[in-house]
């Protein structure tokens, strides 16, 4: 199995990243590169609080965004639910959603590093 193979297997929509680039595979591999250091740097736990409320909304939004960019759609939708959800004053569902991904996101993180070793 390929990078691509996995990532598809993890509900990425591979095809549509690629055409995003013009199918340019290489830069597609060393974007996902920067997708997982992107994750790191923006790293959201769901025991975040109120104090730095505006912190997690720049965070999640840097991940919606970057994830939308490659067509990384488990990470995409549910990050746009919780950007939804903290601008709509609902912490809890925000944390809730944030708890359902996170394993997902750290599949698919652990599947693109592989292929960078």
């Amino acid at each position: 199995m390929s990078l691509f193979d996995e990532l598809k297997a993890l509900n990425v929509d591979v095809d549509g990243g690629l055409k995003r680039i013009s199918g340019n595979e290489k830069l597609y591999t060393r974007l996902l590169g920067s997708f997982t250091k992107s994750i790191k740097t923006y790293h959201v736990d769901t025991g975040f609080d109120g104090n730095d409320y505006n912190d997690i909304i720049e965070k999640t939004h840097a991940i919606k965004g970057v994830s939308g960019n490659l067509s990384i759609t488990p990470v995409y939708e549910a990050y746009t639910k919780i950007v939804d959800l903290l601008r709509a004053g609902k912490p809890e569902e925000a944390r809730a959603e944030l708890g359902s991904i996170l394993p997902v996101q750290d599949e698919i993180v652990a599947c693109i590093e592989k292929y960078m070793e």
